[in-house]
């Protein structure tokens, strides 16, 4: 297994977010640290060399004999200071360059893994637009947090620590003012900068909002134009544009008020450093060696100090984003498998409703102790008015909601007591509405079975009548069928979901209004390919058009989350009830789910 294929559930808190995918990888940054503080040391050690320099030039140490035999030691600790500082600086940059992508690839596979097992509510309550922005948001917080840390501030705080010893040894009262100095200027940050996160989190939310409200609407370009609403859409996003704008300005403008204040105090430590040392200098407690140390680390500490003050800020900003990432993509899952869940292989398909209680809200159940037995092999229609309970059945079934009341069975093993992943392995849907990836018309179909060869892919379009139209395509099989499948009609996309199924091939199968988006003539294609790969699997078939599921063995008529009938066609047609009505009612073999049948209802007879 590669570092890639393994997956953990990332922390739900900031800090251990981050620290998680340091200690990934804890050789490179172990590395980058020690080569990190190795070039701030370099560095810090470059104003001693040039005041021993200063010194002796001051004191007249060189004027006798070879000057450059003289100055050599000191000129070349100067030297070799650089260049330690060079290729520390450069190993170090090296390193993240390895890592980062790394990095970047375990954070986002991780995340998307724990966005892939939200609940369908979750789904529903989310842009997706959003979703991915916070992915990549998160993650580049992430990434910009470990480089803040380990490239710019950890050098930082080895300068000053290397600072404070030299100073120190040089006067115990220079390192001593250093010392409070630094106190206070690290308190004031920290103080400071949390208010500056929370500021930086709301303007992350607005962000994110504001792109969420872009790729709905780029979802929907073709109602905005059939509808004429350009410009209603450019007003509409004005007012998000707009409040992400003053998030923004809030957070931007805090952010300046504290770097006003870190400057000022970066003054005082210029000025203060540089007047202590003088006065120690007057006093003969420092030679003019240490005083040129003194000031220029002293320039040096106020120029890092002015760097870290923007370091803060760019610092928060990303716990601020890393924060809104974690909000909304690392609630916990709402249908988690449970602990003791367990792979299962389905061979039959028999299912089970067993005293089931569901509703969206708990204020309106919609299945009351809903009992429904299907045996293994057995082709089942679904049939009902508008609100009946006809997709939610379907929506329990395949775990897209969890009942808060009984079982749902298949095989006499709870659903909840296996993994959902292999629940749905054994399950093929065909949706009334199919979702298409924008790749090939190859992959789309290959996605029923990842390991299926090119022979296999042509059966199952074939047997959906989808080789055909697929032949007519400049690309053929290779071709990219666009965002969820727009450059197909829609009775193409279905045959592309039909062919997918067909090649899944799973033992228990469903149509949602799976040809409802075919014409008449083929849908009468297909019904037959329909027919043959129905004959050994448990079918569940959702229609309004009444006669598309006149032939299979059983009808279950649902009124109001109840069953109001179940039987054949020909049974149901007999008894005169809902189903008869039903029938009767529809226009050209179609059910309108606006028809509300009334007890006086007139009917009339078909024609």
């Amino acid at each position: 297994m590669s570092e890639f294929d393994a997956i953990t559930v990332p922390p739900n808190r900031p800090w251990a977010l981050v620290w998680h995918y340091i200690r990934l990888y804890p050789r490179w940054y172990w590395g980058i640290t020690l080569l990190q503080v190795g070039a701030a040391m370099a560095a810090t050690l470059m104003p001693y060399a040039i005041g021993r320099i200063t010194g002796a030039v001051s004191e007249g140490a060189w004027q006798q004999g070879d000057l450059l035999q003289a100055s050599l030691p000191a000129l070349g600790l100067l030297f070799a200071l650089a260049v330690v500082q060079l290729l520390c600086a450069r190993g170090a940059t090296l390193c993240m360059i390895m890592v980062r992508p790394l990095q970047k690839i375990r954070i986002v596979r991780d995340m998307f893994a724990y966005l892939q097992r939200h609940s369908a509510r979750y789904f529903g309550e989310h842009f997706a637009g959003s979703l991915a922005h916070r992915i990549n948001e998160g993650t580049i917080g992430l990434l910009e947090i470990t480089w803040l840390l380990i490239v710019e501030m950890l050098p930082i705080v080895a300068v000053l620590v290397t600072s404070l010893v030299m100073l120190t040894l040089a006067s115990p009262w220079l390192g001593l003012g250093l010392l409070v100095w630094v106190a206070a200027y690290t308190w004031l940050a920290y103080r400071l900068s949390l208010k500056a996160q929370k500021l930086a989190a709301r303007h992350a939310s607005a962000r994110s909002l504001t792109t969420g409200k872009i790729v709905d609407a780029v979802g929907n370009l073709n109602s905005i134009r059939l509808f004429a609403r350009q410009d209603y859409e450019l007003n509409y996003l004005n007012r998000y544009q707009i409040e992400e704008k003053q998030a923004g300005q809030r957070s931007f403008f805090y952010q300046e008020k504290v770097r006003m204040l870190q400057d000022s105090l970066a003054i005082v430590l210029r000025v203060g450093l540089v007047a202590l040392a003088l006065y120690l200098w007057h006093l003969g407690k420092i030679d003019v060696g240490q005083f040129v140390m003194v000031a220029t680390l002293g320039l040096m500490i106020v120029a890092q100090c002015s760097f870290l003050s923007m370091q803060f800020m760019h610092f928060f900003e990303c716990i601020g984003n890393i924060e809104s990432s974690i909000d909304t993509l690392l609630q916990p899952h709402e249908m988690p498998d449970q602990h003791s869940a367990q792979p299962v292989n389905i061979e039959k398909g028999a299912i089970r409703f067993r005293d089931v209680n569901f509703g969206y809200s708990p204020d309106r159940p919609i299945f009351k102790h809903f009992n429904l037995d299907i045996r293994a092999g057995q082709r089942v229609g679904i049939v009902g008015l508008s609100g009946s309970g006809k997709s939610t059945l379907l929506s329990l079934l395949l775990r897209s909601y969890d009942p808060q009341g009984g079982k749902i069975e298949v095989d006499g093993i709870d659903i909840q007591a296996m993994t959902q992943q292999s629940l749905h392995t054994h399950i093929g849907l065909i949706p009334q509405e199919p979702g298409l990836f924008h790749r090939s018309l190859r992959e789309n179909i290959g996605y029923g079975d990842v390991h299926a060869g090119d022979a296999q892919i042509i059966l199952a379009a074939k047997r959906a009548h989808a080789h055909e139209f697929i032949l007519q395509m400049p690309e053929g099989y290779d071709a990219l069928v666009g965002e969820r499948g727009v450059k197909l009609s829609g009775g193409q996309r279905q045959r592309i979901a039909i062919a997918r199924a067909l090649l899944k091939n799973a033992p228990i199968l469903i149509l949602d209004e799976a040809t409802a988006s075919l014409d008449s003539e083929t849908e009468s294609l297909i019904q037959n390919s329909l027919d043959d790969i129905m004959s050994d699997k448990t079918v569940l078939v959702v229609a309004h058009r009444l006669s598309t599921i006149a032939h299979l063995d059983r009808i279950v008529v649902l009124d109001k989350g109840q069953i109001a009938e179940d039987g054949t066609h020909h049974q149901l047609l007999e008894r005169k009830g809902l189903y008869y009505r039903l029938w009767q009612h529809q226009s050209d073999g179609l059910l309108s789910e606006q028809d509300e049948l009334k007890d006086d209802l007139p009917v009339t007879e078909k024609a």
